[in-house]
C-alpha cells in the first residue's frame, strides 16, 4: 500500500512493536495462535519460550504451552541461524527448506573440525529412524548412546550437531517435554502435515509474516533474522510490499502492517503499559538493530559482557527500562525489577502495570 509517511516521534516505534507481537492491544487466544502469528520465536532458553507465548495470551498457563507442545500444536526446532525457535508445525518443513542449506555451508568449518562428513549425517539419520520410527519419541542421551553404538561418536559438541543437522533436514524434530528436557522424535511421525513450498513463494510468505508480526522492521533487520541473502530478500520484497505500510525513520524506511500503521491515527496502545519479558524475547532479539528500544548504552546490561545470555527485561511504553529477576520460590516467589541509573521514575499507572505484570507471571508459572 502507499507509504504512511514519516514518523513524527520516534518513541512511537516501540509501541507499534508492542502491537505488532500482540503484546499490547489484541492478544492471541491460544498458544498456537500465538506461535504461529509471530512466525518464530527464539526459544533456546526453555522456560523462557514458555513465558514468552505466556506474555501474549493473558489466559494462558505455563501448563498449557507445555501442553501445546506436547500435543504437537507448537512445535521446537532449529528453522534458521543455528539457533532453537518455536513454530507452527506446519511451517516447519518449508522454513527449513528454504534456510537449511546456507546454515550447512556457515558451519561447514566446524563440521570438519568435528569430523563430520555427509556420510556421517546419513549414517546418524539410518540409526535414528530405525530407532524411533513406529516407536515412541527418545531422550537425548538415549539418542546419543544410539549413535555412539552405531559408530557415530557423540563427544565434544559433535553429537548436538548431529541431532541439529538431522532436525535441520526434516528427518528428526524435537517432540514432547520430559521435565525441562525434551524427547527427540521423527518429523514425518511427529508432523504429519507440514507445507513444502518452492523459494519463490516461500520467501515472500516469510518477509510478509515477519513484518506483519515484528514491524516496524527493515529489511536487513529480516535478513539478519533469518540469515538470508539481502539480494535475495530485496527481491523477494517487491512481490509483498503492496500489502505493507512503509515508515520513514530518520531517512530508513521501516515496513509493517497497515493495521497497526493505522493505529497512529485511531490510538496507539501502550502509553502506559508495562511488560515483563523474558530473556531472548522477540521483542528485543527479533531485530539487528534494536536502538528504537533499547538506549545503547544499557546494551551492555542486558548482554553482560556481549556473551549471547539475553536478561529478563522491564519494558515500559516500548522501551526496556531495566532488568528483573524472581526472589524465593513458590507461592511466596516476588518479582524484583532493577531499573537502569537515569531511568525515569514510574508514574502511579506504570506502577500499577508492573504490578499487575509481576502478578501475570507468578500466576503463569503456578497454572
Amino acid at each position: 500500500m502507499a507509504a504512511q509517511g514519516a514518523l513524527r516521534d520516534r518513541r512511537m516505534m516501540g509501541r507499534l512493536r508492542l502491537a505488532s507481537q500482540r503484546l499490547a492491544g489484541d492478544a492471541a487466544t491460544s498458544a498456537a495462535e500465538a506461535v504461529r502469528w509471530m512466525t518464530a520465536m527464539q526459544a533456546q532458553d526453555l522456560p523462557a519460550a514458555l513465558w514468552a507465548v505466556g506474555a501474549r495470551v493473558p489466559a494462558v498457563g505455563s501448563a498449557d504451552v507445555r501442553a501445546a507442545i506436547n500435543n504437537g500444536e507448537v512445535v521446537r526446532s532449529w528453522p534458521m541461524r543455528g539457533t532453537l525457535h518455536l513454530v507452527a508445525p506446519e511451517d516447519l518443513r518449508w522454513m527449513l527448506e528454504l534456510t537449511a542449506e546456507r546454515l550447512t555451508r556457515s558451519i561447514a568449518a566446524r563440521h570438519r573440525q568435528l569430523d563430520i562428513a555427509w556420510a556421517d549425517i546419513e549414517k546418524a539419520r539410518d540409526l535414528a529412524l530405525d530407532r524411533i520410527l513406529g516407536g515412541s519419541p527418545i531422550s537425548r542421551s538415549e539418542l546419543f548412546k544410539v549413535f555412539d553404538a552405531g559408530g557415530q561418536p557423540t563427544h565434544g559438541q559433535r553429537g548436538i550437531h548431529l541431532l541439529g543437522s538431522l532436525c535441520r533436514h526434516g528427518w528428526l524434530v524435537l517432540g514432547p517435554l520430559a521435565g525441562n528436557q525434551q524427547l527427540v522424535a521423527a518429523f514425518d511421525e511427529w508432523i504429519p502435515a507440514s507445507r513444502s513450498l518452492e523459494r519463490e513463494e516461500a520467501l515472500p510468505e516469510f518477509l510478509l509474516r515477519y513484518f506483519r508480526s515484528h514491524g516496524p522492521a527493515t529489511l536487513r533487520d529480516f535478513a539478519w533474522w533469518t540469515q538470508l541473502p539481502l539480494t535475495e530478500v530485496r527481491a523477494a520484497f517487491e512481490i509483498v510490499r503492496q500489502k505493507l505500510a512503509e515508515l520513514e525513520v530518520e531517512g530508513t524506511s521501516y515496513w509493517l502492517s497497515p493495521d497497526v500503521a493505522a493505529l497512529l491515527d485511531t490510538g496507539l496502545p501502550g502509553a502506559r503499559s508495562v511488560h515483563l519479558l523474558p530473556g531472548f524475547d522477540e521483542f528485543v532479539l527479533g531485530y539487528t538493530d534494536r536502538t528504537h528500544v533499547l538506549d545503547p548504552g544499557h546494551s551492555d546490561l542486558i548482554v553482560p559482557g556481549g556473551n549471547g545470555v539475553f536478561k529478563k527485561t522491564v519494558v515500559a511504553a516500548g522501551k526496556v527500562i531495566g532488568t528483573w529477576g524472581l526472589q524465593g520460590t513458590g507461592p511466596g516467589a516476588v518479582v524484583v525489577p532493577e531499573f537502569f541509573d537515569g531511568a525515569q521514575p514510574l508514574g502511579p499507572a506504570a506502577q500499577g502495570a508492573l504490578v499487575k505484570a509481576a502478578q501475570r507471571y507468578t500466576t503463569f508459572l503456578a497454572t
